[in-house]
């Protein structure tokens, strides 16, 4: 029985140092800088791995004061790029902590 108990607590140990192991590796996404763009880089944006954005740059050939749609469209365009590029880096970084973890 005192053998379960080991194994258990050998366990638990692994869980905690897994544990301290995934914050720090998204307090390290959250820090990190994704860059995103639009066609021919006219509109650029650069958030942080928690999904702030830090900067936005727009050519100013692309300003049409004719043509907003156009424009607007640019920044969906680099806003979704790098939210992308930040879902996939977290995907790759956090899922071999959870992968195989039911709920996960």
């Amino acid at each position: 029985m005192m053998r379960g108990m080991g194994n258990m607590q050998g366990m638990m140990k692994q869980m905690q140092k897994m544990q301290k192991e995934m914050v720090k590796a998204q307090e390290e996404l959250d820090k990190k800088e994704f860059f995103g763009a639009a066609t021919n880089d006219l509109v650029k944006v650069v958030f942080t791995g928690d999904k702030t954005m830090k900067a936005v740059e727009i050519n100013s050939e692309l300003i049409d004061p004719e043509d907003p749609d156009m424009l607007q469209d640019m920044i969906i365009l680099a806003v979704n790029d790098a939210l992308t590029k930040i879902s996939e880096e977290t995907e790759a970084t956090m899922g071999k902590y959870t992968k195989g973890l039911p709920g996960m």
